[in-house]
């Protein structure tokens, strides 16, 4: 399991992560971004803003935007909608429904996105410039801007007339981990600073303060400690794992009759369908008990590999193939690659299948958090429901395109 899922992580050298130990090095790491032409072009952006609002100033009790989907215009009602002055009371007022979601186009940023505008929020994502282009946000109905947080000149025209920032961002696999996930956070909340985002929510991992040994955790807890300290309105919401992983990871290999990776640790996740995620994070968006907090997202129950490779099996019909990986083997390899600077990256990841092949538990009790929200813990998807309903689609398809099959051979 771990050594499946981390060849699927962003990196950094031990080197990086000690560079960034503490917040108070982010002036330096963002000196070389130019972050006083940040701030200033930021301000700048913010005085011209002329988006989201009516020309006398009041906030339109209807919004016009654009259905792709049937083709036509639709009149969406947004009856939570208010006006609310920038930082200092400098700038055009905008809404407190307009969100700008970065990292949209990732497992977790399109449930954020569609969730919200089935809400009636107005959502811009931020898109880095790619080969596919991200049309499914447009169908939507949501708003795509091109924006890079490794290059932090592109952000601040994209914050214009945005209440709140949900940042759902990571870097990709190719990358060094600090690119991203540092140097392009701190960039992104220096401008959300200047520019008067009322609002950040930050997407980070259970327990991160308890492995600053893994490149990818330490500096999760170093952009939450960042965070609290910038003087931002923030929510950082901790998750554990997600469903949607366990698809490509176990239930196709094992459909398909392929090897899966196994280890012989105990490890617990409690894994969370990403469209629960984006539920409960759009009910504590509107929570004023959660301004200023951590919060802690997990599953109704905690899974160790083994047991979530015989749930598939079950629900599969057929017995899994599996390669078990010893702790061990991991752990000295991790040793050999750090030998070279070229497998660097390599030894990174494999620190983080450390973490996910020791004797840890990724859960946390949700008790407490189901009653600040106001959400029945009925309505969180369990993983054996989630796996089922994904079989069932999947094998009902398999059954029908062999119908299909056999009753085209007959004709012919």
């Amino acid at each position: 399991m771990a050594l499946q899922a981390v060849l699927h992580l962003p990196s950094a050298s031990m080197e990086s992560v000690a560079r960034i130990s503490s917040p108070a090095s982010a002036s330096s790491s963002c000196a070389r971004s130019s972050s006083q032409s940040l701030v200033s072009f930021a301000a700048r952006c913010q005085l011209r803003s002329t988006f989201w609002s009516s020309p006398d100033g009041d906030s339109p009790s209807f919004l016009v935007l654009p259905e792709r989907r049937s083709g036509r215009m639709i009149m969406r009602r947004n009856a939570t909608t208010r006006v609310v002055a920038t930082a200092g009371g400098v700038g055009t007022p905008v809404r407190n429904t307009s969100i700008l979601v970065v990292g949209a186009t990732g497992t977790l940023g399109r449930q954020i996105v569609r969730r919200a505008l089935d809400e009636g929020y107005d959502v811009r994502c931020l898109v880095r410039s790619r080969p596919a282009p991200a049309d499914f946000l447009r169908d939507w109905g949501a708003i795509v801007v091109n924006g890079d947080l490794s290059k932090p000149e592109t952000l601040p025209a994209t914050l214009v007339g945005i209440h709140t920032i949900i940042d759902c961002a990571t870097g990709r696999p190719e990358e060094p981990i600090r690119k991203v996930d540092w140097d392009g956070k701190v960039a992104l909340i220096q401008c959300a600073k200047a520019m008067g985002i009322q609002k950040y929510v930050f997407f980070s991992i259970h327990n991160c303060e308890k492995h600053p040994e893994v490149p990818l955790m330490e500096i999760k807890r170093c952009t939450e400690k960042y965070l609290a300290e910038s003087g931002l309105n923030y929510t950082t919401i901790r998750l554990c794992g997600f469903m949607q992983g366990l698809i490509g990871q176990y239930a196709v290999p094992i459909l398909e009759e392929k090897s899966v990776w196994g280890t012989d640790a105990p490890t617990r996740v409690a894994y969370m369908d990403t469209q629960d995620i984006a539920r409960l994070t759009l009910t504590a968006l509107r929570n004023d008990k959660t301004e200023r907090k951590a919060l802690t997202f997990a599953g109704p129950r905690a899974w160790t590999t083994q047991e979530v490779i015989s749930l598939c099996e079950r629900l599969a019909g057929q017995d899994a193939k599996v390669t078990t990986v010893p702790v061990g083997v991991l752990k000295t390899t991790r040793i050999l690659t750090r030998l070279f600077q070229w497998t660097t990256d390599v030894a990174d990841r494999l620190a983080f299948s450390e973490v996910l092949t020791s004797d840890v538990v990724f859960s946390a009790p949700m008790t407490e958090i189901y009653g600040m929200l106001g959400v029945d813990p009925k309505d969180t998807t369990t993983l054996e429901l989630y796996l089922q309903e994904y079989y069932s689609q999947i094998l009902k398809k398999l059954k029908d395109l062999k119908a299909s099959s056999k009753q085209g051979d007959y004709y012919l």
